[in-house]
């Protein structure tokens, strides 16, 4: 009897451990705090490219070289890991481009991680940076005014108008550069980053240095939880 009550105890725990992740979470340490980012599963290339660099440790050492208060902090530049102080970066890549994945439903509200790219007509991605949203606070009227000077008449939907004027963002990025993930724990690193000090060029004068790494499943898991989100099983 014992030996069968065991076995049932195996079988019902067993959905609890083979319970995966539905969503990959990155840490990333800097000198002024750190954060965790969900990537989205509806950008698959991005979200894969980012993953493969981060597990290799690529960004490791690279820094936030462009940083512009109320607009976002760019990083992961290759060419950053051993810039000189005043060195202008932003140029640096890693020799290929992400395809373009624009969703409607995936717009840049404050805290989302997006792809810097060049001015390629496929609006194809950078390999390997990146930028992470500030912005800022709009009202009605301004974007409105947005709609007709600089979207060219583009309708912003409602509920993301909702968005822009509570948490904020840069909504003239939107269908521009993809947006694959976006932070969900640690904004307040974003803020401390957006406010260092920089010089022309908009490079920090004192370097922000990264550590990314990927969350292990069950941290993963755990953070899914609490954030509400259902996880995949087996």
């Amino acid at each position: 009897m014992k030996k069968i009550l065991f076995l049932l105890f195996l079988i019902a725990t067993i959905p609890a451990f083979a319970a995966k992740p539905k969503h990959d979470f990155i840490r990333l340490k800097s000198s002024q705090g750190e954060c965790i980012i969900m990537l989205y599963n509806q950008t698959p290339k991005h979200h894969d490219n980012f993953l493969k660099l981060a597990n290799e440790g690529f960004y490791n050492g690279t820094l936030f070289h462009r940083v512009i208060k109320e607009f976002m902090i760019q990083g992961g530049d290759p060419d950053s890991k051993t810039a000189k102080p005043g060195q202008a970066l932003g140029e640096g890549d890693l020799g290929y481009l992400v395809d373009a994945e624009f969703r409607d439903s995936l717009f840049h509200k404050k805290g989302v991680l997006a792809a810097a790219r060049d001015n390629n007509p496929q609006k194809a991605s950078s390999a390997s940076q990146f930028y992470i949203v500030q912005g800022k606070v709009w009202t009605d009227e301004k974007l409105d005014q947005l709609q007709t000077n600089r979207l060219n008449g583009r309708q912003i939907p409602t509920w993301q108008r909702e968005v822009y004027k509570t948490i904020g963002g840069v909504p003239h990025l939107d269908q521009n550069y993809t947006v694959y993930g976006e932070v969900v724990k640690g904004i307040e690193m974003v803020d401390a980053i957006a406010a260092v000090k920089t010089a022309p060029g908009d490079r920090p004068v004192e370097d922000v240095k990264m550590e990314v790494s990927v969350l292990k499943k069950k941290e993963a898991r755990k953070l899914e939880k609490a954030l509400g989100l259902k996880t995949n099983t087996l």
